[in-house]
């Protein structure tokens, strides 16, 4: 008999089984005292060791500390906080007795960013073994900023950010080291504030991104490669971007802050057109009679008609402070954003609430985040941008002709009679105003996250995160009976005219995530062990709708059937992750990890994925004949291999045999009557062996720092691979009752390299200028593919040896001697 879980279990069992702290020494006694900083304020979280033991703490919220069991005699203690200079203390401990040690701690302006947030937790920058690059508040895109990703826009190598429009709200493509996948999804994963969000785009949205407020950001960490990654499994070969939002902090004063922009955006090149007199002249010159007829004596610009220049106005204030010694942050942003296009609008109101208490004599911390906002969208039809460059231009935006009436007198190509005339297109203008297409989406993302340092056990800290993420989506489009183009040719009617159609998703995310982490320092060795568990469950649902026409009660289509009234969907993960990092005498760095996924979206024997990783790191400047030097200040060697995956390969049920209720053009009415329509149910086709695609990924990696990190830089070389690549193939219908599947059917790579160079030119306390710089080359390649039969001849519908997206040239007959894959 199988016993799967015996094999979690033991994966835990191996990572918690370190050593923990032996009882006290019966000649002991005991450290205390203060940490502060150059104001003379308390330092909460500061580390305390006593040096060549593994004896410490950490500072509570005003600064102070207590080190018990401390061997009796002479001691120096070290005093540590990221972003001010450690300092030494000598003291002799006396048995029974408390030594008393004040530490006034100043700040290393090098050091004041060397926190670095990565999965489940913050590392020293020094300890990373990963390809990861911190962009923090400072270091922004500055300027007329809408959605999140534009803050980090060509700040970090490697990473491509490609806008699809220019719409408000507009979504954006971010690749971190190129596509990950054939057909699956390529995107990385947010975490924000500790909450993997769902990447998927809510109906009424174009970006998903676009519903966070930018101004309540404080830093962006892209984790890039495998070791780095593979503590998120199976939804990190797109790589993962850490999301940390503003907070207050212990001993603020209260303060308010206000941030207010004012832009204008413009169509910085038109279609290059005729002009009015150009295009009569070729008209008359080329043109039938009766084109020649339907010249008109107008003169419009139809691009200048349909453009304008575009307002935005975006505001953000903040409440920030301290009340009963709870650490709190409060904001409200509003921002209002036209479009270039006419009608095109987006509305944003957002609001964030940070509290970050600490309990329990500074053991118990409390990260509650809330963020929520609800953005108003009217959509446009971008159609009607090439329509205003080939609509005629000898015509008037309106008429007043008894022909026009029926279109709100906006001049149209009809007949004599008013009806549209064949296939020509609408006034551009009247296609625009005519369509209301709004939408409202709403978005809640928060979490309460519970960090406890175990009474009586020092260095074990147990967490508990509790998250969700709640989307809304309500959208509907109202053309009105003058449409052009839903003229209905059977009545004149308004109200059976024009078009009315709707739209609903409700989508729901909760997360339940649990870690032990366990610290020890064994003389110069610093071991550092976290085991966990993870539960996270994604809901998709919304009602179906028919299309009716401007009374919203006559259906377009009169045969159309309500069957299925709604849709759901659902698919849970269930994780396990482990990672363990060693610090030699901060010289020798090494971090593992290792998860395990197991999704519903895959059967069994195929749903459960393993993630392993291993980083290696050399940081040559702390050995003897490079410490002293004054001119290098850092230099680090890296290494690293892991393994992460993609389970977004289809749907939630693409495995499963399922039965579908089929469209209303294959039921029948029953009886012959007309008015009792019958549904059918359709088999579908499924893959039972679908499963996570995986890619393995190597980098090395070289951080260089000199003159006190004045000017630093960073070199990776990196090779992924991909593997079980997903793809829709053709095959012959039996009974799966399908003739195309998804399946793992192939390999793909990327090889890359990626150089960053920045160098502060000016510190200073109330100013700092720095110049950065930053490039990547990377080669993608296909392969690897099944063979599979060639498409319609004589064209090739597949193959190896180039780029992802790599259009073929199909030459006739060329299929029939060459093989293709």
């Amino acid at each position: 008999m199988k016993h799967p879980y015996l094999a979690k279990l033991l994966f835990l069992l191996l990572f918690a089984a370190f050593g923990f702290p032996s009882t006290a020494q019966a000649q002991t006694g005991t450290i205390s005292g203060r940490v502060t900083d150059g104001k003379n304020e308390g330092i909460p979280g500061a580390t305390i060791l006593v040096e060549g033991t593994s004896l410490g703490s950490s500072s509570n919220v005003d600064g102070t500390f207590s080190v018990q069991n401390v061997p009796a005699g002479p001691q120096t203690v070290v005093i540590s906080f990221v972003g001010y200079n450690s300092v030494r203390r000598p003291v002799t401990v006396a048995a029974g007795q408390n030594a008393e040690v004040t530490a006034s701690l100043a700040e290393n302006t090098t050091q004041l960013s060397e926190a670095v947030v990565v999965g489940y937790g913050t590392q020293r920058r020094q300890d990373i073994t990963g390809a990861v690059t911190t962009v923090d508040s400072r270091q922004f895109v500055q300027g007329q900023i809408t959605n999140p990703e534009q803050l980090i826009q060509g700040k970090v190598a490697g990473v491509a950010i490609t806008s699809s429009g220019g719409a408000p709200g507009a979504g954006n493509t971010i690749r971190i080291r190129g596509n990950s996948s054939l057909n699956a999804n390529s995107d990385p994963l947010y975490v924000i504030d500790g909450v993997p969000v769902d990447k998927a785009t809510i109906s009424g949205t174009s970006n998903p991104l676009s519903l966070i407020n930018p101004s309540d950001i404080e830093t962006f960490t892209v984790l890039k490669d495998a070791s780095a990654t593979a503590i998120y499994g199976n939804r990190a070969a797109g790589g993962v971007i850490l999301i940390t939002t503003k907070r207050g902090l212990q001993g603020d004063k209260l303060r308010v802050e206000l941030n207010s922009q004012v832009g204008v955006s413009t169509v910085a090149k038109r279609y290059e057109t005729l002009s009015t007199d150009e295009f009569r002249r070729l008209i008359q010159a080329n043109g039938s009679a009766s084109q020649i007829a339907s010249l008109g004596s107008a003169n419009t610009d139809w691009q200048k008609e349909i453009f304008r220049t575009a307002a935005t106005y975006d505001n953000t204030v903040s409440l920030i402070g301290n009340v009963a010694k709870v650490p709190f942050r409060v904001s409200y942003g509003n921002l209002y954003q036209e479009g270039i296009v006419i009608t095109n609008s987006l509305k944003r109101n957002s609001g964030s609430v940070s509290l970050t208490p600490t309990l329990l004599d500074n053991h118990l911390r409390i990260d509650l985040n809330a963020k929520g906002s609800i953005v108003d969208n009217r959509f446009v039809d971008y159609g009607t941008v090439a329509g205003a460059a080939l609509y005629d231009p000898t015509q008037p935006v309106r008429s007043t002709e008894a022909r026009f009436a029926r279109y709100g007198g906006y001049n149209q190509f009809t007949n004599s009679v008013g009806q549209p005339l064949g296939n020509a297109p609408g006034n551009p203008v009247a296609a625009l105003q005519n369509s209301n297409n709004t939408s409202t989406a709403k978005r809640f993302i928060g979490n309460v996250q519970l960090d406890y340092k175990v009474h009586g056990i020092d260095g074990l800290r147990a967490n508990l995160n509790l998250g969700m993420d709640a989307s809304r989506g309500r959208g509907s489009n109202v053309i009105q009976p003058t449409d052009f183009g839903n003229y209905n040719t059977l009545t004149a009617d308004p109200n059976l005219n024009g078009r009315y159609t709707q739209y609903s998703q409700d989508k729901d995310m909760k997360l339940l995530e649990a870690y032990l982490a366990y610290g020890k320092q064994l003389g110069g060795t610093k071991i550092d062990v976290q085991v966990g568990h993870a539960y996270q469950s994604f809901v998709d649902q919304g009602p179906n709708f028919l299309d009716y026409r401007f009374d919203r009660k006559t259906k377009v289509n009169k045969t159309d059937t309500l069957l299925l009234p709604a849709y759901y969907n659902k698919y849970v993960l269930l994780s396990y992750f482990g990672r363990a990092t060693v610090n030699v005498q901060d010289k020798y760095l090494l971090t593992a990890t290792l998860r395990n996924d197991n999704t519903s979206r895959f059967r069994e024997g195929y749903r459960s994925g393993w993630f392993p990783a291993l980083g290696l790191a050399w940081r040559v400047k702390n050995e003897a004949f490079l410490k002293d030097n004054t001119v290098i200040s850092e230099l680090k060697l890296r290494a690293g291999y892991g393994r992460t995956g993609q389970q977004d390969v289809g749907g939630a049920y693409d495995t499963q045999p399922r039965y579908v209720v089929t469209g209303s053009t294959t039921s029948y009415p029953l009886g012959g009557n007309p008015g009792v329509i019958v549904p059918t149910y359709s088999v579908q086709g499924y893959n039972a062996t679908l499963t996570f695609e995986k890619t393995n990924t190597l980098n090395a990696g070289l951080d260089l720092g000199f003159f006190d990190n004045r000017f630093t830089a960073t070199v990776d070389v990196y090779e992924r691979k991909a593997t079980d690549l997903l793809a829709l193939v053709n095959f012959s219908a039996g009974s799966n009752f399908t003739n195309q599947l998804n399946k793992n059917i192939g390999s793909m790579t990327n090889r890359g390299i990626e150089l960053g160079l920045n160098y502060d030119v000016l510190r200073g306390e109330n100013l700092n200028w720095s110049v950065n710089l930053n490039g990547a080359y990377n080669v993608n390649k296909i392969t690897a593919l099944d063979q599979q039969p060639e498409g319609i001849s004589p064209y090739k519908v597949g193959g190896i040896g180039v780029a992802l997206a790599t259009p073929f040239k199909s030459t006739l007959w060329d299929s029939l001697s060459t093989p293709s894959l």
